[in-house]
This record gives C-alpha cells, structure tokens and sequence, in this order.
C-alpha cells in the first residue's frame, strides 16, 4: 500500500462537485426570491389589468420552479454527502498506509483510481478548461415573465450539470461498497488473530488464515461489503459458511455460523445481514471466523476493519 498512490477521490474533483452544486444551488435560490418579489410587487403600479393576463402564467411558472427546486435539493445534499464520505475514508486509506507497512501486516489495495474507475468514452479529448457555471445574470434582468423563463434555465442547467457530476460520483461510491472492512458482527470482540497460533485443538503452532470475532450464538453476521454470494453453505473446517465475492475481485468469508440466511447467487449490499453466529464446524464455542481473500490468498483482515473504525481526519 504503501508503495502505491492511493488516489480516490481527488481534491480538486471533490471542491469542484461541492462548490458548483452548492454555490449554484444558492444562487437559483435567490433568483427564484428575486422573480416572486419583483412579480407580485408590480400589483402596487396600478397594472392590474395587465398583470391579470400574466398572472396565471408566473403563478403557474414559479409553481414548476418551486417544484424543480425541491427536487433538486436532495439531490445536491445526497450528492455532496456522497462526495464527503468518499474523501473521508480516501484520508482514512492514506493515513493508515505507513502504520500498515510499519507492523509488516499484508497491504491493503488502494481503491480504483479516479480516472480508472469513471465510464470511459470512445475518442474523448479535449482541451483542460475550468468549469463555466449555469448563466444567472439574465435572472435580474427584463420583465418578471422573462426573469422567470431566466431562472427556469437557470435551474434546468444546474439540474444537468448535477447528474454530470452523480455520473462521475457513482463509480467512486460503487468501488467504496463493494470494498471490504465494515464490522460483519457489531458488537464483538478480537478473538484469534490472523497468523500462527497455537491451535486449540491440538496445542500445536498452526496458520490461523482470519480473524475470529468472539460473540454470542445468533448475533447478526453483516456482509463487510456490497457483492455477489459465490457460496453459501457447510465447508471443511469452517462449518456453514459464506463467501461474497466483491467488484474489485476480493472476497471475504464468514465462518462457523449457526444459520445462514442467503443462497448462493444472491446479491448483498454492506449491512445486509447474512447469517448468524454460531460454532459449527471446527470451533471451540460461539464466534465468527472473517477472511480477506485477494488474488487467492488470505490476507489480515484486521487492518480492512481498522480503517472503518477509525475517525476521519478533522482537516479533510
């Protein structure tokens, strides 16, 4: 891990999704104000005859407006909530580079490269030119009729250049799920560690190839990531068992279950419970056994659960 450039989401990228969906969000906002107030003030200069002809039409335009505004406003909150978690944990990915390689524990592969993981387009190209911004200026300007088709446009455009930027989002936040290290048995505690141990049931050294989390029968076991089930059901030695493959190509297995509640096939998202705690198989008493596997091998699983567990860095 160290070795690489952990790079998931950008700075820049992350300032300019946040600063054009905010900042223009704000500015159709005070446009919108601007068009209502200018409109039902001119009822004052004695044009009630022909504000009556215009009136439906504004009332009926600023009701669209209203209407796109309030969608548009989950959508620039999920968004930068989106961005904002993916930055924090892309801070938590580089802080624990140097104390993953200082304990000499397997690296943690970085995240898909922004760049990699985006939808690539035949033939794209072109010059670097910063991001223009929604037209607003037209908004303060003409007659309410004409401010209202303004803001309208205004707001049709940053309605497009939101799903631009949830284009682009989507791809960082679909590796994000489907990587590894989410607490699969809140609640529990570190029981054998991964590496050599003295095995409990012959009192010899023997490879521990998971993590054991120590908790009562019947506790929840969560998958760690978002992926597809490529088994599900009794193993040698690990009893009834799970294994979901993730996007990346890793795949984590939970062991020694008391029941399990998905088939094979099946696609889980992080979170979804997908089995119970339990001590069948080769266990001594109740606990869950989880395995990182990448490239075919097991790797620690301890410094994946770490990086979730740790607070993100206050200056990201």
């Amino acid at each position: 891990m160290s070795s690489q450039r952990i790079r998931f989401v950008e700075a820049r990228t992350a300032r300019t999704i946040a600063v054009i969906a905010l900042i223009a969000l704000l500015i159709a906002a005070l446009a919108l104000g601007m068009a209502i107030g200018t409109t039902f003030g001119r009822s004052d200069l004695g044009e009630e005859q022909a504000l009556a002809s215009r009136r439906s039409y504004e009332i009926d335009q600023l009701g669209r407006i209203d209407a796109d505004l309030a969608a548009l406003t989950p959508r620039v909150a999920a968004l930068s909530a989106q961005v904002g978690e993916l930055r924090d944990f892309d801070n938590r990915l580089k802080g624990v580079s140097g104390a993953t390689s200082a304990q000499g524990v397997h690296d943690v592969p970085p995240l898909p490269d922004g760049e990699e993981s985006a939808t690539s387009l035949d033939g794209a190209g072109g010059p670097e030119l910063p991001p223009r911004l929604c037209d607003t200026a037209r908004t303060h300007q003409g007659a309410p009729t004409q401010r209202l088709k303004s803001v309208s446009r205004s707001i049709e455009c940053l309605s497009d250049t939101v799903s631009q930027l949830q284009t682009q989002t989507i791809a960082h936040y679909t590796a994000y799920m489907s990587f590894p290290g989410r607490d699969p048995a809140p609640g529990s505690r570190f029981g054998s560690p991964y590496g050599n141990r003295v095995d409990p049931f012959t009192g010899h050294v023997s490879f521990h190839p998971g993590l054991d989390l120590v908790a009562p029968t019947g506790t929840p076991i969560l998958a760690s990531a978002g992926g597809r089930v490529v088994q599900a059901g009794e193993r040698n030695g690990y009893g009834n068992a799970v294994d979901i493959r993730h996007a990346n190509g890793t795949v984590t297995r939970y062991g020694h279950a008391s029941r399990l509640l998905v088939t094979e096939g099946q696609y889980v998202m992080p979170g979804d419970e997908i089995a119970e705690v339990g001590s069948t198989g080769r266990s001594t008493g109740p606990h869950l056994h989880f395995e990182v596997i990448t490239g075919g091998a097991q790797v620690n699983p301890k410094p994946y659960l770490m990086l979730f567990r740790q607070k993100p860095n206050a200056q990201s």
